[in-house]
């Protein structure tokens, strides 16, 4: 695989404001062009985690969506985020990766239940995986960080990215399960989490982090604003799963 240079980008979230939220993200995204390949943005990332479902759900080929494509295409390269979407009778937690080329989508699977989100939003079925300049990404939402059965590595990807609001309360299991995740399914997992605090009287210290194959922290955003880039070798990705092939002898089994 070529290497990859992966941008997480590290925010405060204004409440339920999607042009002012899309509009400090432009910022962040536009001198980026050319300069990286994958740009990765927190969950929900134009209201904050609001359960007012309804009122903040866009349809599919909203205007965040077409907003998402645009920076794709002017900057050539993929970003993605999850927002609200109401498709059909349904509001999703849809985790959004536009190309230049085209939109794909994952619906958040595990809903928080103790957010009450399963009350607001219905639950996605399918594990969504998509090619991107070599590399095959599997896209995950928040809880489902704390479901390893379903990010579980059939050798059919390369990388997990996980986009969150993930309260500063529990933040010593987001850095764990991701580097947990990275280790046990041996690819790079990326973690995108906000900054700030929200309606909800919640607070977010970032933590955002992009890990190895063999669990090394290669970024760590801390709790500081920005967008850095990190790159990953893809290369050594392959020899260490060549040179250390346990998925070899990983257990089989079947999702429900």
């Amino acid at each position: 695989m070529q290497d990859i240079r992966i941008t997480p980008v590290q925010s405060e979230l204004l409440w339920e404001q999607p042009e002012d939220n899309r509009a400090q993200f432009e910022a962040l995204l536009t001198p980026l062009a050319g300069d990286t390949d994958l740009v990765v943005l927190p969950e929900m990332f134009t209201t904050g985690f609001s359960m007012n479902a309804l009122a903040n759900a866009e349809p599919p080929g909203g205007d965040t969506e077409q907003w998402l494509q645009s920076l794709a295409q002017a900057g050539n390269y993929a970003v993605t985020g999850s927002i609200a979407v109401r498709d059909g009778d349904d509001v999703y937690n849809r985790m959004l990766f536009a190309t230049p080329e085209r939109v794909y989508h994952y619906d958040k699977r595990h809903l928080f239940r103790m957010g009450g989100e399963h009350k607001r939003y219905r639950a996605g079925t399918e594990r969504v995986i998509v090619p991107w300049r070599g590399w095959r990404i599997c896209l995950q939402v928040c809880y489902d960080l704390r479901f390893p059965v379903f990010a579980r590595n059939r050798d059919d990807y390369d990388m997990l990215v996980y986009v969150a609001n993930w309260p500063a309360a529990r933040r010593h299991h987001w850095r764990l399960l991701l580097q947990a995740r990275a280790v046990e399914n041996q690819v790079c997992a990326v973690g995108v989490n906000r900054i700030g605090s929200d309606a909800n009287q919640l607070t977010y210290t970032g933590d955002s982090l992009v890990v190895a194959a063999d669990g090394a922290v290669l970024l760590d955003c801390e709790a500081n604003a920005g967008a850095p880039t990190v790159a990953v070798d893809g290369e050594q990705q392959t020899a260490y799963r060549q040179q250390f092939p346990c998925h070899r002898d990983a257990d089989n089994f079947s999702l429900e």
